[in-house]
Order: structure tokens, then C-alpha cells, then sequence
């Protein structure tokens, strides 16, 4: 795999934030030619310190991908785009459904008309989530599990996916769909909760606040470190095995009270206190979730590496350090 990126010319959307700064660093050692876009919209987590260290060695457009005449000419001449764009939030997705269906959906299907019309030899890595099943009917859930989620967010990654398989079957652009669990680690924004709760809590503890979890604390998580994530994305891209495929991604799976207090044993200090559930977050809690991935494992040889308490400790190792471009 490592001589496969080599010289590879690639675009990665959402490409200053969490995920897709990650992925870059670990393309930059390949030697692949990188360009990264992103809107750095505030709220969305795009972040230029992300990229620190890497800054010379890769192309960072400003742009954002509802823009279809910067994706027409941005898709061109590439062989693989890692199509990690998109909003996270639950709540947001409630609160003002449009721009999740702009960004999400409608985006989305306008990514892969500029690719059918300027580059249709291209690879194309989809960032589904784990919200397109919404309250599993049974665990541990695999690909063929119904999808009914509970917000908006859920419905349009459900779309969004669904449009990558449609363009791979019927226009021959090769896309893949990977259904992304709880990702932490570094490099992920840390203002708010909204886009993944564990890194919320990782900030929490730096700063001495006690941990608030709602409910009684039972609520199982499948939880992946970012690195993992980067890997299968890496796997997928470089096999033919996995086009026009979706695949699970999944890892540790923890109840919040039983994660919260392994980050107190690793951080060694904190603490926590159980709430009452809010009535609009009661509505949209997706309960117990803990994924089968065993089709990409079985298809591309990917599995979790990095242990909960390796990941734990790498994050609060670089937040103590350069919590001053994320706080």
C-alpha cells in the first residue's frame, strides 16, 4: 500500500478538519500530490494549524464543495478524492435542516456530476456515518441492518451514500462508502460538543470540569481512534475489491460510564455525575450501538489497531500541548 499513493494526485474534501488533516499527513509521507479543500465555516471544524508541519507540502484551496463550478475544475486530473465533507451534528441537522440537506445531500449528488463530466476515471471515498441506522433492532449491527434514523443528519448521509453507489453502478465511477463510528483523537475541533462527544470530554478533563452524561450512563458507543479510520480509507482506496461497497467501521465498544472512567484512569484525575435526559436530545438518542465490520475485514484485511488507552493517551498528550489552536 505504501507505494500506491506515490505521486497519486489527490483531493480530499473537508481537508483542513479532523479526519482529512489526518489522512494528509499520512499521504504526505507517501509522496502523494495532495490538495486539500475546505470552506473553514467556523462551526465545521476546518482548522489551518491541523496541517502544521505539512504546510509546503501539500495545496490548500479555499473553497466550498456547494460550489459546483469550484468542484468542476478542482475534480479534474485526480485519481482518488476522499470525500470527507460534510456536517456532523445531530442537533444542527434538527435546528436547521436545510443547510444539512445542502451540504450532505444536495452537495453531494453535485460532487459526483462534476466527476461525471470532467473526471470519470476517478476513485471516490464516501464518510458515511453510523447514523444512517438510527436504534438498531439488534447488535452487533452489520451492513444489511434496516437504516432508520432518528434526525435529518441520518437521512441525508443516507442519501449521500446512496448516490456514490448509484454513479459506481450505472456511470462507472468507482466509489466506496464507509460508515464511520465515534472517531477521536487529535486534530478535531474542540469548541463544542456537537460533532463527537468524546473529544468534548477529553477537553473537559483538561480543563477540570466534571463530566455531565445523561440518563444512567449505559449507553453503549462503538469508538474508533483516527488513525484506524485513516487506514481503512487508505485500504479501500487502493483495492478494486471494494468498489461500489459499503463497509462498517468499528472498534471498542464502551458504555459511557465504563469510557468515561478509563479517561480518568489515563488522564489520572476527574470525574463525572449522571443527568437527567432533555426532552429534544431524548427524541434523537440512538441508544446502544456496537457495529460488525467484519466485510471490511474480510474484503480489504482492515481491523483497529490502536488500543482505547493508547488513543486516549496520544489525544490528551497533544491537546495539553496545543490546546491554544483548538480551545
Amino acid at each position: 500500500m505504501e507505494n500506491y499513493f506515490k505521486n497519486k494526485k489527490i483531493l480530499i474534501t473537508g481537508g483542513l478538519g479532523f479526519i482529512g488533516s489526518t489522512l494528509a499527513h499520512r499521504l504526505v509521507k507517501m509522496e502523494a500530490d495532495i490538495c486539500l479543500i475546505d470552506s473553514l465555516i467556523p462551526e465545521y471544524g476546518g482548522n489551518n494549524f491541523n496541517i502544521d508541519g505539512i504546510e509546503g507540502k501539500v495545496k490548500v484551496n479555499i473553497a466550498d464543495v456547494r460550489d459546483k463550478h469550484s468542484m468542476d475544475y478542482l475534480v479534474k486530473g485526480r485519481d482518488i478524492i476522499f470525500n470527507l465533507a460534510g456536517t456532523l451534528s445531530h442537533i444542527d441537522s434538527m435546528n436547521d435542516p436545510f443547510t444539512d440537506l445542502d451540504i450532505n445531500c444536495r452537495s453531494q449528488l453535485s460532487i459526483l456530476e462534476s466527476c461525471r463530466k470532467n473526471n470519470i476515471d476517478v476513485k471516490i471515498i464516501f464518510a458515511g456515518t453510523r447514523g444512517q441506522y438510527g436504534k438498531a433492532d439488534r447488535l452487533p449491527v452489520d451492513e444489511k441492518h434496516l437504516m432508520h434514523p432518528t434526525d435529518v443528519n441520518g437521512i441525508n448521509n443516507i442519501a449521500g451514500e446512496s448516490y456514490h453507489i448509484l454513479y459506481n453502478n450505472i456511470y462507472g465511477i468507482r466509489a466506496v462508502s464507509l460508515r464511520l463510528t465515534n472517531t477521536y483523537g487529535p486534530r478535531h475541533q474542540m469548541r463544542h460538543h456537537k460533532q463527537g462527544i468524546i473529544n468534548w470530554f477529553i477537553r473537559q478533563l483538561i480543563e477540570g470540569r466534571t463530566i455531565k452524561l445523561y440518563g444512567d450512563g449505559k449507553q453503549i458507543r462503538d469508538i474508533n481512534y483516527v488513525d484506524d479510520v485513516v487506514e481503512a480509507l487508505l485500504l479501500v482506496a487502493c483495492n478494486e475489491k471494494a468498489n461500489g461497497e459499503v463497509f462498517n467501521l468499528g472498534g471498542t465498544p464502551k458504555n459511557l460510564i465504563d469510557l468515561v472512567e478509563t479517561m480518568i484512569d489515563v488522564y489520572n484525575k476527574g470525574n463525572y455525575e449522571l443527568i437527567p435526559f432533555k426532552d429534544d436530545l431524548k427524541k434523537i438518542e440512538i441508544g446502544d450501538y456496537i457495529a460488525n465490520y467484519e466485510k471490511i475485514k474480510n474484503t480489504v484485511g482492515w481491523q483497529p489497531k490502536v488500543s482505547l488507552e493508547e488513543g486516549l493517551r496520544s489525544s490528551f498528550d497533544y491537546y495539553e500541548k496545543y490546546k491554544n489552536h483548538y480551545w
